[in-house]
């Protein structure tokens, strides 16, 4: 029992050893840095599929029995391939094609019928068969398959291609004649139709080509939708090119009548335009142009034009060139405004290029398409270039057509389309009433004058009616409308000085004085020095040198510019009278003491140079010593700047005057011109000491 347990024990594990084989110790178990992946494992071994294998050993046939045992094992193999994919007409091909090559045709050609019976759709199959039979010279076969393509797939161009070329390069140019009647049946397209002519032209049938593009022509009319120009261009070339010019240029007429206005093309009319230049019907070719640009639309006539422009360079007079420019160039102006009808700029210039050329109802038609882009913001600054369009057209109106009804027209329908409660256009106005008194109409320029003062009044307004009632001597209405305008605008020291100057003028001093005075007591102006100045002038010319006087001590209560000082001494100098010089000098004496606290030192500066010019030319020497002695010293300072933000900006230097009457009463100044006259006494001593033999020098003599 003890031996059993033992035997079978050893059996155990004889058998152990034998099941198990022995594995390597893997010492370190750690994952590989590198981790390959199962796509790259199939990746590998698709790549390893590609490889090139040996090619197999060549095997030489040395007998029948060894030919027929390899053909038995080729058939065995194709056979195979094709129980095993039926549909895959490759392996049907290449089992037709080795047996061609063993010159074995009647299996080839069974091969090929097999293969029908599986896929009779296939345009290759029917191909490869039909180029099997040619190449071994079976024609009638040939057209027997070709006859069953071209029964069986209609549709497909490339089996009456080959059927055709098949039959001509025999030599068979009826059968291919009735192949290409067959095809013509099925209403093949445009490239068939053309094979069809250019056949019957090889063969110098022209007649017959010409029935043909006929033929055609009529079908594109009946069954296409949208026929092409260019069968009618190449169907008129055809003609020109046989010399048949009458039936050409009947080609293209009726090309014209068939397409119509609707669907014009240029290519069309280019191609009528050229044929007739050949035939030298130069005034034809120029009504085509002319006809085709009136009636196409701009954007696609770009070649016309072209063509146009190069016809007339060539056979064209000056004007007849000149149009042709227009022409393109309105086409241009047309694309602009049509891109941005606010672009008044291009507006301009078309409406300039149109009334150099064009009649006045075409020039009506472009200026109304113009003033009807109004600006769609009512602001001034976007109606200052657009309202110049409605004074363009109302001076084309007047200058041009001589309409002056339709002037007036324009210029009213203007001043409604203006919103005159937000702003207005004086100008507008004033060509209004200018234009009325043109025509005699002085009633209605007033009207209209008066309307825009009581609607929107403007300083500008108000100038221009009062120039126009001065040019027509109405003084009195100049009167009111001087007095409307100050009430208006009381600030404006223009209008109070030309209302003043017409009193003048007029010989009524008081009322021109009394304006004057008016004037000067407004509690605002806009430049009150101007209007001072002309009161002043005023009395000056009426000799009124007391009043003179008393101006300028009125205005210099009110101001002690040193100008004012300055003119009321000239003026005292040319009184003329014996008083005239202590008077002047007395005034620069109160000048020079009212200006001592004057801030601005240039101001007073300005003041002494004056009055050192009045005593050089007027004075004596104790005079002028006396203002030699109170002229300013030019002195060089320094002073500190700082930024916005209040930072350190460095120093800047600048001049500044010390005078010689405010040093007096500043000891510090005194102080300060001590110490440079001793800085000054030690800069010369220092410069002796280092110069002894100059001090010897200077004793000695």
């Amino acid at each position: 029992r003890g031996h059993r347990g033992e035997a079978a024990k050893m059996a155990s594990t004889a058998a152990g050893k034998q099941r198990i084989p022995k594995v390597a110790k893997v010492k370190n178990k750690a994952p590989a840095e590198v981790q390959i992946t199962a796509e790259q494992l199939l990746r590998e071994a698709k790549e390893r599929e590609l490889e090139l294998l040996p090619p197999p050993p060549q095997q030489k046939i040395t007998d029948v029995e060894e030919l027929n045992d390899y053909k038995l094992r080729k058939r065995k193999t194709f056979e195979d391939n094709i129980r095993k994919n039926r549909t895959v007409i490759s392996n049907w091909i290449k089992y037709a094609q080795w047996e061609e090559s063993l010159k074995e045709i009647h299996r080839a050609r069974s091969i090929y019928e097999r293969a029908l019976d599986v896929d009779y759709r296939n345009v290759t199959l029917w191909l490869k068969y039909a180029e099997m039979e040619m190449k071994n010279r079976q024609v009638n076969h040939a057209r027997n398959i070709w006859d069953r393509a071209i029964t069986t797939l209609p549709r497909v161009n490339q089996f009456w291609y080959k059927y055709t070329y098949m039959e001509e390069m025999l030599g068979n140019v009826a059968g291919s004649r009735q192949v290409f009647e067959r095809w013509m049946e099925w209403q093949p397209e445009e490239q068939a139709w053309h094979s069809y002519i250019n056949f019957e032209l090889r063969y110098k049938e022209v007649d017959r080509a010409r029935s043909i593009y006929e033929r055609y022509i009529l079908f594109t009319l009946l069954v296409i939708v949208h026929p092409d120009v260019k069968n009618w261009i190449k169907y008129a070339r055809f003609e020109e090119k046989h010399s048949y010019f009458a039936h050409a240029r009947k080609v293209y007429e009726r090309a014209v009548e068939f397409f119509g206005e609707e669907h014009m093309n240029e290519h069309l009319y280019v191609a009528f335009a050229k044929f007739e230049e050949n035939q030298k019907e130069f005034e034809r070719v120029r009504v085509i142009y002319k006809y085709a640009l009136d009636r196409i639309p701009k954007q696609d006539a770009q070649n016309l034009f072209k063509n146009y422009t190069i016809f007339e360079k060539k056979f064209g007079d000056r004007r007849g060139i000149e149009d042709i420019i227009v022409s393109k160039r309105r086409f241009q102006y047309e694309e602009e405004v049509k891109a941005n009808p606010h672009n008044y700029d291009a507006w301009f210039d078309y409406l300039r290029l149109v009334e150099s050329d064009a009649d006045a109802d075409t020039v009506r038609e472009v200026y109304e398409r113009a003033i009807a882009n109004v600006p769609p913001i009512q602001e001034k600054r976007h109606w200052k270039r657009y309202i110049y369009l409605w004074i363009n057209y109302a001076l084309y109106e007047e200058l041009e057509a001589k309409a002056s009804n339709r002037t007036r027209q324009v210029y009213q329908a203007c001043i409604e389309l203006i919103p005159h409660k937000k702003f207005t256009f004086a100008k507008i106005w004033l060509l209004y009433a200018q234009f009325e008194i043109r025509q005699k109409n002085l009633p209605l320029a007033r009207r209209a004058l008066g309307t825009s003062i009581g609607k929107c009044p403007k300083n500008k307004l108000f100038k221009g009616y009062i120039e126009l009632e001065l040019q027509l001597r109405e003084f009195d209405r100049c009167r009111k409308l001087y007095e409307k305008f100050l009430e208006f605008a009381p600030e404006n020291c223009t209008s109070w000085i030309k209302f003043a100057e017409l009193e003048t003028i007029l010989g009524d001093i008081d009322r021109a004085r009394a304006i004057y005075e008016l004037a000067i007591s407004q509690p605002r102006l806009d430049m009150p020095e101007v209007l001072w100045k002309s009161y002043i002038d005023f009395e000056i010319e009426q000799e009124e040198y007391e009043k003179t006087r008393n101006l300028y001590r009125r205005l210099l209560q009110r101001t002690q510019h040193v100008k004012v000082w300055i003119s009321f001494a000239q003026f005292e100098l040319s009184a003329g009278k014996e008083e005239s010089l202590p008077r002047c000098r007395q005034i620069y004496e109160e000048a020079n003491k009212a200006m001592r606290n004057c801030e601005e030192k240039e101001e007073r500066v300005m003041l002494l140079e004056s009055w050192r010019n009045f005593e050089e030319e007027f004075g004596t020497d104790t005079t002028k010593e006396r203002i030699v002695k109170l002229m300013p010293e030019k002195i060089k300072k320094r002073r500190k700047l700082q930024a916005e933000d209040g930072s350190d900006a460095g120093w800047e230097e600048y001049y500044d005057y010390i005078f010689p009457e405010d040093t007096a009463n500043q000891p510090n100044l005194k102080l300060l011109a001590m110490a440079k006259l001793w800085k000054k006494q030690q800069q010369e001593s220092e410069a002796a000491e280092m110069d002894p033999d100059k001090d010897i020098d200077e004793s000695e003599s």
